[in-house]
């Protein structure tokens, strides 16, 4: 059998802990930050952990990083 690709968008997008978890950036700071809150923003920073349904759904795209 040949080997499962990894989708290229998910191995840049996601990143999986030691643990298993599936860290990502946050949604909406690409652009328009002039509407945002100074909280928004402030808040955005970093990555955070995703959801668990979603999490199941990142893992689907890279099969080898768990």
């Amino acid at each position: 059998m040949p080997k499962m690709k990894t989708k290229s968008s998910a191995k840049k997008r996601f990143k999986v802990t030691a643990t298993g978890k599936v860290m990502s950036g946050p949604a909406g700071k690409r652009h328009g930050m002039i509407k945002r809150s100074n909280k928004f923003i402030r808040n955005s920073r970093g990555l955070s952990v995703m959801s668990e349904p979603d999490q199941k759904i990142a893992l689907k795209f890279m099969p080898y990083d768990r």
